[in-house]
């Protein structure tokens, strides 16, 4: 190995955002090197969740297929549920006080198929990363080093210098980027670069333990996903989870458990007390389990002070830190890099100014505070629940099974209880239909170009998205046809390095328009007109039609991440001019182009 590496971009960290980084990068054409201080891939479940817009993203990449055959099935990953205890001698342990739809059904739920030609998956991260580290290292032989970790960063006008120390040989060597993503967790980067978080820090301690174990006899419901689960012996909410591998469901052969304290007592606890705390909580006694890994983590809620130092940006835990409740984490991560990447590609390219990586905070920042308040939120109806379903700590078991039982009884008095632990339940699907927040985010920046118009009225803004191609929307979900009838995802017209411009029936004059651009810019842009009767392509469904907002002489310009860049609702004198002021302001640059 050289004593000095130059690469265009350093990715530091080998998670979902780095590993995703690295293959986003290497489908660019972008020279880089990935270094993780760690030896191995995640060696803990952690998150799991990957919901519809993340798996897209994983599709660009090529490695959607692989997680989806090692995924939970979606029809298995359809219900979150909730228990009265779980294992036991009480008549009542195990019973489902109720269920909600999550994470769109399954599928079934006609709402999360009108977003995306992709349904949620379910894989922890054990399992997630080593795929997309196979991914990174065929799309960029060598360009993933585990165990190599940075010690110092010093940027000057033209780049980065990365101190990294190869934890394997017991040498140093340096690398010189002209970028660097800082996706470490936040452990280096952040100190290295002087960024420090804000937010309102820890807000509880959590043990998680993670067995192979049969449950099978207990775990009954094989759509439930996540089990909430009440223990009248400790009085409060514990939560089961299955982790396959190979089957999936009540069959698991592993689970992961969790339970969080709001106070300090987890840090005094042995690993025993924990095992048997976890033992008393789900009422299984001495049943066999083995244990892999028993972690204690802390639940925070922070956001970078800022995204970028420099030429360094933060992306995934660097950047923001989430309650797990809603599974935003992850997906954040993801979603982070797949914004970043394609600016920088831009800017290396020559194609895009400096100012069009200053909208990956503007436009980051704030979706990930959004997310960041959208899982407190979450972890704060938990809290509220547990005071409607008052277990209480200080009373025998036998009482806290009276109070649950009371769900149960059918008798008047207890309706009021029954109602308020209903509604309570129901709440939850805050956390696991919250598709306006995975999916119907909105950006502002720079590198949107505002029409005009409003934002589109949503009838619940945490759980319906209401797709528009307002600018600064993500591009709507629709089934495109060509005249063979070979049926396509309207995404699949977008590519990574390339803008797409959408025009209506009769937006030839826009289309002519956006080929003149790009011949007088360099910057690709491809054309396409879509209608339902004519055009190009087809919408049979008429999906894209109700959602685009342009008359048959309109057009929309469309990232290369997917957003909506620019729309005009119908001709405009100079087509022309109007699309070259409109893709300057996106890249972020000055030209004196004649069109």
């Amino acid at each position: 190995m050289a004593n000095e590496t130059s690469v265009d971009v350093l990715i530091i960290g080998g998670g979902g955002a780095g590993l995703t980084a690295s293959a986003l990068l290497s489908k660019l054409g972008v020279n880089h090197l990935l270094v993780s201080s760690l030896p191995t891939t995640s060696i803990l479940p952690k998150a799991h969740v990957l919901n519809q817009k993340t798996m897209e993203i994983l599709e660009d990449i090529g490695v959607a297929d692989a997680i989806a055959a090692r995924s939970t099935p979606p029809a298995q990953m359809a219900a979150m549920g909730w228990y009265a205890g779980f294992a036991g001698d009480h008549p009542d342990a195990g019973r489902c006080i109720a269920k909600i739809e999550s994470w769109g059904a399954g599928g079934e739920n006609a709402m999360w198929r009108s977003a995306s030609s992709r349904v949620s998956l379910n894989l922890p991260q054990i399992r997630l990363e080593p795929l997309l580290k196979a991914r990174a290292e065929d799309l960029g032989p060598g360009s993933v080093r585990f165990h190599h970790e940075v010690t110092d960063l010093e940027q000057d006008a033209d780049g980065v210098t990365a101190r990294v120390a190869n934890r394997d040989h017991g040498s140093d060597y340096t690398v010189r980027a002209r970028y660097v993503i800082g996706a470490d967790g936040g452990r280096t980067v952040p100190k290295l670069v002087g960024i420090g978080y804000e937010g309102m820090g820890v807000l509880a301690n959590t043990a998680t333990v993670h067995v192979s174990a049969d449950f099978s006899r207990w775990a009954r419901d094989p759509e439930v996903l996540i089990r909430w689960i009440w223990s009248p012996t400790l009085a409060t909410l514990a939560v089961l989870v299955p982790m396959g591998p190979d089957t999936w469901g009540p069959g698991s052969e592993e689970w992961v458990y969790h339970l969080s304290y709001p106070d300090d007592r987890l840090a005094s606890m042995s690993d025993a007390e924990v095992e048997a705390e976890m033992r008393t909580a789900l009422g299984i006694g001495d049943h066999p389990m083995h244990i892999h890994k028993m972690t204690r983590w802390k639940v925070e809620g922070v956001l970078a002070e800022k995204f970028r130092a420099g030429r360094v940006f933060l992306a995934g835990d660097a950047a923001h830190r989430h309650p797990p409740t809603g599974g935003l984490g992850l997906t954040s991560a993801v979603q982070d890099v797949h914004n970043l990447c394609w600016k920088l590609a831009a800017v290396l390219s020559g194609k895009a100014g400096d100012a069009l990586l200053d909208t990956y905070e503007a436009e980051r920042r704030p979706t990930d505070a959004r997310n960041i308040q959208r899982s407190l939120e979450n972890s704060f109806a938990h809290f509220q629940m547990r005071e409607t379903f008052g277990l209480a700590p200080n009373v025998s078991e036998v009482d806290n099974w009276k109070q649950l039982r009371r769900l149960f009884s059918g008798l008047s008095e207890d309706a009021a209880y029954r109602a308020a632990a209903l509604r309570a339940i129901r709440n939850m699907t805050m956390e696991s239909s919250e598709l306006n927040v995975e999916y119907g985010y909105r950006y502002e920046s720079a590198a949107i170009v505002p029409d005009g118009t409003c934002e589109p009225a949503s009838v619940d803004e945490v759980r319906s998205y209401e797709p528009s191609a307002r600018p600064g929307s993500p591009l709507p979900h629709a089934w495109i046809d060509d005249e063979a009838g070979r049926r396509q995802p309207i995404k699949n017209l977008v590519g990574m390095d390339r803008f797409l411009l959408i025009a209506g029936e009769d937006g030839h004059a826009w289309c002519d328009a956006a080929r003149a651009v790009a011949s007088a810019t360099g910057v690709a842009v491809d054309t396409v007109r879509i209608g339902h009767v004519d055009g190009e392509l087809f919408d049979p469904r008429l999906s894209w039609t109700r959602a685009r907002g342009i008359s048959r002489e309109g057009a929309v310009l469309v990232r290369p991440d997917r957003f909506i860049g620019w729309r005009s609702h119908g001709i405009a004198s100079d087509p022309g001019a109007e699309l070259m002021s409109a893709l300057v302001q996106i890249l972020g640059v000055r030209s004196t182009a004649r069109v």
